[in-house]
């Protein structure tokens, strides 16, 4: 809590926005025309044009469902990053520099989502500064080009690795991982949303990563909450860290954060734009984004999360007492240890007292008004309410009770 305690210090001495750049340039008239378009725009219903139903997000942070909103604060940073043209690379090192302070850690950057910060981290370890290394990928011939994970961790999003070349060696345990290293291993990675899945702990990795002089890089893309994430596995000795930035710190859903060692990130950065010839040339991140990132950031630290977490359970118990009070139905409150770590909701019923599936019940949740969205299997339903705005949850209460009880 003390790196917390220093990172909220650190936070009250920042300029605003507006000064993150030095002296504004723009005219009293630009900022005028700032004021006045959101307002002009506000009677513009975008997705309405569209024919695209919008939904109350009773899931989570999912891809699919666009992520979290953001806060006010991020959009009028990225409006302002709109304003003015600025050095690429100035403003990624000056926001880095900032990131890196705010969360008490060597170095960081704003990447392109988690996703993107993988690929990224992975090509800084395998080809350090050397720019002819760099436009080399993902050809990794004469390069250290494996990658050690443990076989349950071994999901889809290991693609961001092998998008640089690399091949995945899966591993059971600690024995076997020893033995698979060879001169060809580039790098040890772990996933932290399957933390209780694997046999070998963070802590014993990041030991067998020292031991062998291997890099060790943790994916913790939907590991905030808790706020303590941000901090933990820097301290914990974790070489590289990356972070989804539109899930739980509510920034650009296309941010990320790369969290971890310097010379590791900086050799990351030669990867990705303004530079060409690589391979995340196309993994950009604008001014715009990285502005966003960082306010998010700010004010994801800044927040109250014991009130944010009181008013999670609350809208979690409303939900609750509403679709139990249904006869035949139960419902299960609980928090996943790791990834999406917020208060949820299992429904469960007696398909032979309330006749309907959990399928039919999420469809009719979707297709009625308001839409609502939610998760779960042919078992049971799946709500949260942390991506609610205020006074939806009464809303999904209503909903769901009503949809029962008439089944």
């Amino acid at each position: 809590m003390s790196s917390r305690r220093k990172a909220l210090k650190t936070l009250s001495t920042l300029p605003i926005v507006g000064g993150l750049l030095g002296p504004s340039l723009v005219s009293a008239k630009v900022a005028e025309e700032l004021v006045k378009k959101p307002a002009e725009l506000a009677g513009r219903d975008f997705f309405k044009e569209l024919g695209i139903r919008t939904f109350i997000n009773a899931a989570g942070t999912y891809t699919s469902m666009t992520g979290s909103l953001m806060r006010k604060e991020v959009t009028d940073a990225i409006t302002f990053g709109t304003t003015e043209y600025v050095n690429l690379d100035e403003l990624q090192d000056k926001v880095g520099e900032r990131i890196a302070e705010l969360l008490d850690c060597e170095y960081a950057t704003v990447s392109s989502g988690a996703f993107g910060a993988m690929t990224i981290g992975l090509a800084g370890i395998i080809c350090g500064m050397d720019n002819e290394k760099v436009k080399q990928l993902p050809d990794t011939t004469g390069l250290k080009n494996e990658v050690i994970v443990q076989e349950e961790h071994d999901i889809g999003y290991t693609h961001a690795l092998m998008n640089t070349g690399a091949k995945i060696i899966s591993v059971k345990g600690t024995k076997e991982l020893e033995k698979a290293i060879t001169k060809n291993t580039a790098m040890l990675w772990f996933l932290n949303a399957n933390t209780d899945a694997g046999q070998i702990s963070r802590e014993e990795f990041v030991a067998l990563g020292k031991k062998h002089g291997i890099p060790t890089f943790i994916d913790c893309a939907a590991d905030v909450p808790p706020v303590e994430n941000l901090f933990k596995f820097t301290k914990m000795g974790f070489d590289l860290v990356c972070f989804s930035g539109g899930k739980g710190i509510r920034g650009p859903q296309s941010a990320g954060l790369l969290l971890g060692k310097r010379k590791y990130i900086e050799a990351a950065r030669l990867h990705t734009p303004p530079r060409g010839t690589t391979i995340a040339r196309g993994m950009k991140v604008n001014k715009e984004e990285v502005l966003g990132m960082l306010v998010a950031l700010e004010m994801y630290l800044a927040r109250d999360h014991e009130k944010e977490w009181e008013l999670w359970e609350n809208q979690i118990k409303l939900i609750s007492d509403s679709a139990s009070s249904v006869a035949g139905v139960e419902t299960e409150i609980h928090v996943p240890p790791h990834a999406n770590h917020v208060p949820s909701l299992k429904i469960r019923w007696d398909e032979s007292v309330v006749k309907i599936t959990p399928d039919e019940l999420r469809r009719q949740l979707r297709d009625g008004h308001p839409s609502i969205e939610t998760v779960g299997n042919k078992e049971e339903v799946g709500i949260t309410t942390w991506m609610m705005e205020p006074g939806q949850e009464r809303v999904v209460a209503h909903r769901i009770k009503e949809i029962l009880e008439n089944a």
